[in-house]
C-alpha cells in the first residue's frame, strides 16, 4: 500500500469519528437556546372580607414564537371572576414576559380554594399552584347596636303598571276608530259644485244646466250630437221631476202624447203653440242624432233658448203643490238622508271589521294565533314569563336562581324519626294558584357533616310525594347535570298525570328535580308544569339556566 492511500483512509476514519460528536454539540447548542417556559402566580392577599376583590397575577416568561392561552371565563369556582385584566407584555432580548391579573371575589364568609389553572402554551398544558383564600364576614357590634329579630314577609300590592299600559293602548285604539268615524262618517262635509246643483229644485237646476250648455264648446267643436243629447236630457229630466212625466224613456211622439193628454186633463197648463216647439226641437235633436243631420249654429242657439222658455212656461203652468206633497217630499228627502247615513255607516262598520280582521290576520301569521289569543284573553304563565324577574338565594347552603316570582318561605316540621339525622332543612316554594306551575327550593343541613347525601332515597321520597298529593302513571328519567359555573348535580325529570290545584282532576304535566350535595349538606330544587304549556316551558328553561349553588357547606 502506497502512503498517499493510507494517509486517505487515516483520514477518512477520522471524520467519521467527530462527525457523532459535532451533532451531539450542535444539538446541546439549540436545546440551550430554545429554554423551557417559566410560570409563576402569586396573590396580593390571602385574607378578605365579604365582597371585596383579591387580584390573582400569572406570569409566563416564554420564547418570542410560543402561543399562549390564558384561562378565560368563571374557571375560579368557587370563587367568582369580576374582571379579566388585559395582557401586559414585556421583551427582554431573545424572550418575552407575559404577564396577566385576574380579579376574584366571593360574597360568603369561608375558607375557599383557588384551584390551580391550565395554561396552554404550543399545546401543551401547564397547572399552576392552587391557594387558600380566607372570607371574613363583616363584624356587628352585638353590644352596643340592639339586635332585631327577622322581619316577616310583607305581602306588596302589584304593580298595574301593565294594566294601564294595556288601558291606555285600548283608549289610543278607540279614539283613533271614533275619530275615523266621525271624520268619515257623522262630520258634515263640505259639497262639491256637483253636490249643491243635484241639491237644486229640478226647475232651478235646469236653468242652471242650459246656462252651462250656452257657455260649452260643443258648438264651436261641431258637436252637435252631445249638444242635443245634453240639450234634450236636460229638459225630459225636468219634465220627469217636476212634472211627474216619464220623459227619459219615452219617444218623442210618446212624450208629446203624454204632454197634450196632461193638457187635456187639466194637470198641465201648456198652450198649443209651446206643445208645438217643443215637439220641433225634439225632431231635430232626433235628425241630428240619428241622422246625422247639421243644423246651423243660429238654429241651435235658439232651440236652447226656447228650451229654457219651456221649462219656464212649464213650472209656471204646474200647480202649486198641496201641504200634504210638500211633507211628502221632505219625508222623502229626510228618507234618502237616513238611507245616506245608514249606509255610511254600513260601510264605515265593514271597514272597521275588516281592518280588525286583517290586523288580527298578520298578527296571527308574525307571532301565531294561540300567543295572539293568549295576549288578548291572557293566559296565567304567559303573565309570569313576561314578569320582571327576580334573582335571589334561598336557604343554606344557599340555591341561587332567578324566578318570575319571590319564593315565600315554608314552615316544614320534622318528624321524630328524622331529627337524628336532619339538623336544619329550609324551603321555599311559588305555587300558582290558576296552572300546575310550582317551584319549590330545599336546603337540607345533616346531623353529621361528614356524611354524604344519599340522592337515590330523596328520589324515592320526592317521587313518593308526587303520588301521594294524588299523581299517578310518573315516568323518570336521570340524567347528569352542571351549573353555568360547573358545579356538578343530578337531574330526574320525566310526566305523569298530576292532579289540579283545588282539584281532583288529573292533567298532563310534567316534571324536573336538581339533585346537589356534599359531605354534611344536600339542595335540592323542584319544578312542575303543564305538558303542552309552551309558556310554562320557557319558564323551566331559562329558570334551569340560572341555577348555581354552592360547593361547600
Amino acid at each position: 500500500m502506497s502512503y498517499t492511500n493510507r494517509a486517505n483512509k487515516i483520514g477518512v476514519s477520522y471524520i467519521l469519528r467527530i462527525i457523532p460528536v459535532f451533532i451531539l454539540l450542535l444539538w446541546g447548542s439549540n436545546m440551550s437556546a430554545q429554554e423551557s417556559p417559566r410560570i409563576s402566580t402569586e396573590v396580593d392577599t390571602t385574607f378578605i372580607k365579604i365582597g371585596e376583590q383579591i387580584q390573582w397575577k400569572v406570569t409566563v416568561d416564554i420564547d418570542p414564537t410560543d402561543f399562549v392561552i390564558f384561562p378565560e371565563g368563571q374557571t375560579f369556582s368557587p370563587l367568582e371572576t369580576v374582571e379579566a385584566f388585559a395582557t401586559d407584555t414585556t421583551r427582554n432580548k431573545d424572550r418575552l414576559t407575559l404577564q396577566k391579573i385576574y380579579a376574584l371575589t366571593q360574597f360568603d364568609s369561608g375558607a375557599y380554594k383557588l384551584p390551580s389553572q391550565r395554561i396552554d402554551i404550543n399545546g401543551t398544558g401547564f397547572m399552576t399552584d392552587s391557594s387558600l383564600i380566607n372570607v371574613a364576614t363583616v363584624p356587628v357590634d352585638t353590644l352596643n347596636q340592639k339586635m332585631y329579630d327577622i322581619k316577616p314577609l310583607i305581602n306588596v300590592e302589584k304593580s298595574n303598571y301593565t294594566f294601564w299600559k294595556y288601558m291606555l293602548i285600548g283608549l289610543l285604539i278607540l279614539l283613533i276608530l271614533g275619530f275615523l268615524l266621525y271624520w268619515f262618517v257623522f262630520r258634515k262635509k263640505p259639497l262639491s259644485e256637483e253636490e249643491k246643483v243635484a241639491l237644486l229644485p229640478p226647475y232651478d237646476r235646469a236653468l242652471l244646466e242650459l246656462k252651462r250648455l250656452e257657455n260649452s264648446r260643443y258648438l264651436i267643436q261641431d258637436e252637435y250630437k252631445e249638444y242635443y243629447s245634453e240639450l234634450t236630457t236636460i229638459v225630459r229630466s225636468y219634465l220627469e221631476e217636476d212634472a211627474n212625466v216619464t220623459a227619459l224613456e219615452s219617444t218623442t211622439g210618446q212624450l208629446i202624447e203624454k204632454l197634450e193628454l196632461l193638457k187635456d186633463a187639466g194637470e198641465l197648463n201648456l198652450d198649443n203653440d209651446t206643445i208645438k216647439q217643443f215637439q220641433q226641437i225634439l225632431q231635430t235633436a232626433d235628425l241630428v242624432k240619428f241622422a246625422k243631420n247639421k243644423p246651423s249654429t243660429a238654429v241651435a242657439e235658439q232651440d236652447r233658448k226656447l228650451v229654457e222658455q219651456i221649462v219656464e212656461k212649464t213650472h209656471e203652468a204646474l200647480p202649486e203643490p198641496t201641504q200634504e206633497e210638500l211633507l211628502e217630499q221632505a219625508e222623502y228627502q229626510e228618507e234618502l238622508e237616513r238611507k245616506a247615513k245608514k249606509k255610511k255607516i254600513k260601510i264605515a262598520v265593514i271597514s272597521t271589521v275588516a281592518l280588525v280582521l286583517i290586523g288580527i290576520t298578520i298578527a296571527g301569521i308574525k307571532f301565531g294565533f294561540g300567543y295572539l289569543k293568549d295576549t288578548v284573553l291572557g293566559h296565567p304563565t304567559k303573565e309570569l314569563l313576561e314578569e320582571e324577574w327576580v334573582r335571589s338565594s334561598y336557604g343554606f347552603p344557599p340555591i341561587q336562581l332567578e324566578t318570575p316570582q319571590v319564593l315565600v318561605r315554608q314552615k316544614i316540621k320534622l318528624p321524630a324519626e328524622a331529627k337524628a339525622a336532619i339538623a336544619d332543612i329550609q324551603a321555599f316554594e311559588y305555587r300558582s294558584p290558576i296552572a300546575l306551575f310550582n317551584i319549590g327550593t330545599t336546603s337540607i343541613t345533616l346531623a353529621q357533616q361528614d356524611v354524604e347525601p344519599e340522592f337515590d332515597k330523596t328520589i324515592e321520597r320526592i317521587l313518593s310525594n308526587f303520588e301521594s298529593q294524588g299523581a299517578k302513571n310518573i315516568i323518570t328519567k336521570q340524567e347528569e347535570f352542571n351549573t353555568i359555573s360547573g358545579v356538578e348535580g343530578v337531574k330526574i325529570f320525566g310526566s305523569g298525570k298530576f292532579p289540579m290545584p283545588g282539584s281532583e282532576e288529573l292533567i298532563d304535566g310534567e316534571y324536573a328535580v336538581l339533585l346537589f350535595g356534599g359531605k354534611g349538606f344536600q339542595q335540592y330544587v323542584i319544578l312542575t308544569w303543564l305538558e303542552e304549556d309552551t309558556y310554562a316551558q320557557e319558564i323551566v328553561d331559562r329558570i334551569l339556566s340560572s341555577v348555581e349553588v354552592k360547593t361547600e357547606a
